[in-house]
């Protein structure tokens, strides 16, 4: 077991925050939200620059020369069939936030906080999924794209290291990347991943016990939520044991396959004609305002600025923190295929899915408000959903379902994280030790835990807005350090 001194310096930045969010979680939260305000309102331009630049990055690889260069050897064949590699990565870099935002985001937007218009109004009501679109959809997946993409070349074209290091060694020099500086980089990583991943395992315990209130009448409380946590993070440590080939591909396929009967359902027992219509409508609209959408911060206008500081900018700081888990766990899997190939599948084929399932749920749910059948904007967050199937048919079974689904997304985030946690606190160790997986998933079940003790959903906001930041410097060193190399290895 190779254990380096940047597994040490992560564990020991983590367990302090755990420890400090037991014994002064008032204080943490208070310290994480001034300085997610700062963050927000002087750094929110950079945010969009950098998320805005490297899907840039991405569609131009997508068209560029290199698109026939193959992530490993010439003749290296794919080690992962095409839909087992869809499922994995997919559920690596979506997980449980979509079942979360699917409904509560879209009614969000529509009548209680627009971006453009009057909640409530029919213009809100337009824009609503229009704007869910632009948070999980090609901005999201671009980045993934772009940082798996790197990972990938540098790993199994150039042979390096699986670390954020290992790829700013062409740019800063080696002896630079396996000094001091590198492991401030790889120990960065770490943390930004700690910090996405438990944030998802918050959301995650809350909808599972919102789900299982609903349909059981079971408690809705802290404790509570922490059984759950609990349960999962056995379950997930034990997958990941388990290993790649094994629990984690067979459960993303399993969860992709649910989640699709899952869609059909709600799509044939909801107003199919009126999700139809909002798609095609909300797609349309999205596409012909993507430039204007992607650079829009409304710095005249506070109220509008407010939207953009609680949600775009929050969710460019999510996909920015997930992006070295989601980013080594997509290269990781995707040895062999072309860099066209690659980037077909981790950009445009996900953010498609991801369209047709907020049309579907949030389409459900914005029927049922807008013609006055349910007040689905008056309930919390994580019981959106489980409102919403109260007014269609099959509503516990749709409920049970979704509870299912939402538990092995769980587990799959979870499980994937700890394997590439591993990774980068071992030196770039491909199939890294099980002791190491295993305090990776402890630790990241106590910063969930932690999060949600001290500041709720909003506290896993602030900290993800915080840990995003110092990274998306390294992000854009990566994009220069990779393209850098491709043009000399790949005239």
């Amino acid at each position: 077991m190779h254990i380096t001194k940047v597994f040490w310096y992560a564990v020991a930045i983590c367990t302090a925050i755990v420890v400090w969010g037991f014994f002064a979680p008032d204080n943490l939260n208070k310290v994480t939200e001034k300085t997610t305000a700062v963050i927000s309102n002087d750094f929110g331009w950079f945010y969009t620059l950098v998320i805005v630049a490297l899907i840039s990055f991405c569609i131009y690889m997508l068209f560029s020369k290199y698109g026939s260069v193959r992530l490993g050897k010439d003749d290296e064949e794919p080690d992962f069939s095409l839909p087992a590699w869809f499922a994995m990565l997919f559920s690596a870099g979506m997980g449980i936030g979509l079942m979360f935002f699917t409904t509560a985001e879209t009614i969000s937007h529509a009548f209680i906080q627009s971006p453009n218009a009057e909640p409530g109004s029919e213009q809100a009501i337009l824009d609503s999924l229009q704007y869910t679109f632009l948070h999980w959809g090609f901005h999201g997946w671009g980045l993934y794209a772009v940082v798996a993409l790197i990972f990938a070349y540098f790993k199994f074209r150039v042979g390096a290291p699986g670390l954020i290091s290992a790829t700013l060694v062409p740019l800063l020099g080696q002896k630079m990347m396996r000094g001091t500086l590198g492991q401030i980089i790889d120990t960065l990583a770490i943390f930004a991943t700690v910090i996405g991943v438990a944030s998802t395992l918050g959301f995650g315990s809350a909808q599972i016990n919102s789900g299982l209130t609903f349909l059981f009448d079971a408690p809705n409380a802290f404790w509570f939520q922490m059984i759950i946590l609990a349960i999962a993070t056995v379950i997930f440590i034990a997958s990941a044991w388990s290993g790649l080939g094994n629990g984690i591909k067979y459960l993303s396929t399993a969860n992709l396959w649910l989640a699709s009967i899952l869609l059909l359902a709600v799509f044939f027992v909801g107003p199919t004609v009126y999700i139809l219509n909002m798609f095609v409508t909300s797609f349309g609209n999205y596409i012909s305002h993507f430039v204007e959408m992607s650079f829009d911060l409304k710095p005249v206008n506070e109220n509008k600025r407010q939207f953009v500081n609680d949600w775009t900018l929050f969710y460019w700081a999510w996909w920015i923190s997930w992006a070295p888990f989601v980013g080594m766990f997509i290269a990781r899997v995707s040895r062999g295929r072309t860099i066209r190939e690659f980037i077909i599948g981790v950009l445009i084929a996900p953010t498609l899915v991801t369209f047709i399932f907020f049309a579907v749920f949030g389409g459900s749910a914005l029927n049922l408000e807008q013609h006055g059948i349910a007040k689905l904007s008056e309930l919390a967050t994580e019981t959106v959903t489980f409102g919403m199937y109260t007014h269609y048919p099959l509503g516990t079974v749709l409920s049970m379902l979704t509870v299912l689904v939402i538990a092995i997304f769980f587990i799959t985030s979870a499980d994937s994280a700890t394997f590439v946690l591993g990774m980068f606190s071992t030196g770039g160790q491909l199939n890294p030790s099980n002791v190491v997986k295993i305090v990776w998933g402890l630790l990241m079940s106590a910063m969930a835990a932690i999060v949600l003790y001290s500041g709720g959903i909003k506290g896993f906001q602030n900290m993800l807005i915080i840990a995003a930041l110092p990274f998306s410097f390294i992000l854009l060193a990566m994009v220069v350090s990779f393209y850098r190399t491709i043009r000399q290895n790949e005239p």
